[in-house]
């Protein structure tokens, strides 16, 4: 009796196993792009922020996003936000990097896919053209699903959430825009800025950067 019931729970074992193998796998199968880790990703799909603060990593989606993926990584290469302050700091919300705008960069068409904005979500920040996406990035703070489906989403932090929660902690200096003086824009009192910006396969650069410049407020979430 004793050697019939250690057989039948050694059988029971094995299929509770095998159950939840295969779950396992299904799971795994079922995990959005996003979700994957970096490492299964094209070297030159991953760009990394030096600030100064701490360094952040992100993982781009070139599937979802291909244009705003090209665009973006162009202007990584050329040091277009080596130097350039994320500008816009609102807790809960966003934290937002670039040159206000002010440039003769080309604009990108809304890609707006299957990603959500939850915290550490990189999107592309435009005007009230959904095509007017050009330069200025944001980064979520927290999950913020009332944006989805009207920005483009097109990278999620791989690395860095410390970091990213630092400069939402920063004190800031309240600023209210807009036809009705709705939008937050608020500037962090001390500047908050992207020293280095590069493709995960490039040669990280040495030099510091100069100062960077102060931004004026442009495409916002």
């Amino acid at each position: 009796m004793k050697r019939t019931r250690r057989l039948a729970g050694r059988v029971l074992f094995h299929a509770l196993t095998s159950i939840l193998i295969a779950a396992l796998a299904c799971l795994a199968a079922a995990l959005p792009a996003w979700a994957a880790g970096a490492d299964e990703m094209g070297v030159d799909d991953v760009v990394v922020l030096e600030t100064s603060l701490g360094t952040m990593t992100i993982r781009l989606f070139p599937n979802e996003a291909p244009r705003t993926v090209e665009n973006f990584k162009r202007l990584v290469q050329e040091g277009f936000y080596d130097g350039l302050p994320f500008y816009r700091v609102v807790a809960g919300h966003v934290i937002q990097a670039g040159d206000g705008g002010e440039n003769d960069q080309p604009t990108v068409p809304l890609e707006a896919g299957g990603h959500p904005h939850v915290e550490g979500a990189v999107g592309l920040a435009r005007d009230v053209d959904p095509d007017s996406g050009s330069t200025e990035i944001y980064i979520c703070l927290a999950d913020r699903p009332h944006l989805d489906g009207k920005y483009a989403v097109f990278g999620q932090l791989a690395d860095g959430y410390d970091v990213l929660r630092r400069i939402g902690a920063v004190e800031v200096t309240e600023q209210w825009v807009g036809d009705e003086g709705n939008i937050a824009f608020h500037e962090p009192k001390e500047p908050l800025v992207i020293r280095r910006a590069w493709l995960r396969q490039s040669e990280e650069p040495g030099e510091e950067p100069g100062e960077a410049p102060v931004a004026a407020a442009g495409e916002q979430p």
